[in-house]
């Protein structure tokens, strides 16, 4: 489900949590209890998960996800990282000449710091169980897939009866790669020319680890 309404931003990552539930309410299956979890992706997609979560009485954790960026330029996504593996993004990867041993090469490291956000973030934690739930994956933003799309194919290693996406505002070209890949896509905001996912929020300020910790604590 994709709803173009180009000129509305948010106040924060709060306010978009918000508004976002009441456009994921309406596309959401029926549920026996324990009902629906909610996947945050660190750091910011955490905040507006957990405001949704709290709107729609969901479970909240995290889906921890590292994007692989393109050495010299940070704003392309080459591809993303989970604990459960690496996705590439191979048109891309072609087209700006990296090769196969620059892209294994990067992709190591973010998935050291995959490992250690799972440890900082999660502590001794174990993540909730999702075979056979009914699961919605948030970010703040969605600017190429990339990090959408490792996060929905890790998600689903995991056999989830429903497995959704949402986040408050998108680019089309990422909204039209990320939506065949879920059981239902929601992002209200698409416009014409995308420029960045923080043009569409008065106030987005870094998320930090603490911040993170703190709300996945409260969660549990």
């Amino acid at each position: 489900m994709i709803q173009r309404r180009s000129a509305e931003r948010f106040l924060d990552r709060r306010d978009a949590g918000r508004r976002l539930a009441e456009t994921v309410r309406t596309v959401l299956p029926a549920t026996e209890p324990p009902g629906l979890i909610v996947l945050g992706l660190p750091r910011g997609g955490v905040v507006v998960a957990d405001e949704l979560a709290t709107v729609l009485a969901a479970q909240l954790d995290a889906l921890i996800v590292r994007k692989i960026s393109h050495p010299s330029r940070p704003e392309l996504a080459l591809g993303a990282v989970t604990a459960v593996g690496v996705f590439c993004n191979e048109s891309l990867c072609r087209r700006l000449g990296v090769s196969a041993t620059t892209f294994e090469e990067l992709a190591a490291v973010q998935a050291e710091e995959v490992r250690r956000r799972e440890r900082s973030l999660r502590g001794d934690r174990p993540p909730l169980a999702l075979s056979g739930r009914t699961v919605l994956v948030i970010d703040d933003g969605l600017a190429t897939g990339a990090t959408a799309t490792a996060a929905l194919r890790a998600a689903r290693t995991h056999t989830p009866a429903w497995l959704g996406f949402a986040a408050p505002v998108g680019s089309a070209s990422a909204a039209a790669a990320v939506a065949p890949k879920t059981t239902r896509f929601v992002c209200p905001v698409i416009p014409t020319i995308f420029m960045s996912v923080s043009r569409f929020y008065r106030a987005f300020p870094q998320v930090t680890d603490a911040e993170v910790v703190e709300i996945l604590t409260g969660a549990a």
